[in-house]
């Protein structure tokens, strides 16, 4: 009666180990060794899209992996064989079926006698997790409409830019841009159109900042670009007429509305970021107060009033 109700209690369990293995998307591995023979539960063969109970070879199996992944399996699998030791690490997979996957892998080495016998561990499907972390981290860095950097990946570029010792050379310099006539066709045309304009806006400063540290949007209608030190004062100011050019030509849509460009130069030297970017801020009023759709460097021996007059 105990025999029974032991083995009664002990297939329950199963059920329910199995049941959540399910949800869960994890399944147990185990790989004989040395002859590398490969035993899966049926969670396992699920998340690579093989059939369950079918036959395993291992080298078949490891050409799921991604390159790199499987580069760096090889290496941790043979290190833990080596120490009696283990491992984890998440690995990206294309199934048999063409479905990317990120899995996380678990192992333990069990050894007898000293001699490694099998390798097992677990398997777990993470690609929803992956998918929303990455996710995550891209809504923290970039601009969902543009898709260029928002205004925190920009101001943690530019802290790093100017983490300079005293007496060292600039290191490039910030443009700060502002579009010219953009509230206009926003009230005139409507916000929809406004967004497209942004987005034309982006891809004209790609396709001509190549070699720049960032090219960001850092409020409505205002954009940001970093060059580094391989930057020199003409290079600099020959972007900017570029920009000033690249704007002022009409767009492509909703009866071709005009923009058009000021932009603020400020050289990144020993100050702190909060100072380039004032910099630049003068710089770009007085390019403003100049006529607009130009640029203007910033003189630290001319004040904003003289700048704008």
């Amino acid at each position: 009666m105990l025999i029974r109700d032991q083995a009664t209690a002990l297939e329950h369990s199963r059920k329910i180990f199995a049941r959540a293995s399910v949800a869960a998307r994890i399944g147990v591995w185990e790989c004989s060794l040395p002859d590398e023979t490969l035993h899966w539960t049926d969670v396992v063969y699920d998340i690579f899209d093989l059939p369950r109970g079918s036959n395993l070879n291992r080298n078949q199996i490891v050409e799921c992996y991604a390159e790199n992944t499987a580069k760096e399996l090889q290496r941790r699998r043979k290190r833990a064989i080596e120490d009696r030791s283990g491992f984890e690490m998440d690995a990206e997979i294309i199934t048999v079926q063409g479905n990317r996957r990120w899995i996380r892998i678990t192992a333990t080495v069990e050894s007898e006698n000293d001699v490694p016998v099998r390798i097992f561990g677990m398997k777990q499907d993470i690609t929803e997790q992956k998918i929303l972390l990455d996710r995550t981290r891209y809504l923290a860095d970039f601009d969902l409409l543009t898709g260029l950097a928002n205004r925190s990946q920009f101001q943690m570029r530019l802290a790093d830019l100017c983490k300079l010792d005293a007496g060292e050379s600039p290191r490039g310099a910030l443009l700060l841009i502002d579009l010219d006539g953009f509230k206009s066709i926003n009230d005139s045309l409507g916000h929809p159109v406004g967004d497209e304009c942004l987005k034309e806006v982006a891809n004209r400063l790609l396709t001509l900042c190549h070699d720049t540290e960032i090219v960001a949007r850092i409020g409505g209608d205002e954009f940001a670009i970093l060059l580094g030190s391989q930057f020199g004062e003409d290079a600099i100011t020959d972007l900017a007429q570029q920009i000033v050019v690249s704007l002022s030509k009409p767009l492509e849509f909703f009866g071709q509305p005009k923009l058009g460009a000021s932009v603020g130069i400020a050289l990144i030297n020993d100050c702190v970021p909060s100072d380039v970017v004032k910099h630049a801020d003068t710089a770009l009023y007085a390019a403003k107060a100049a006529g607009r759709n130009t640029f203007q460097v910033f003189s630290p021996t001319r004040t904003l009033d003289e700048e704008a007059a």
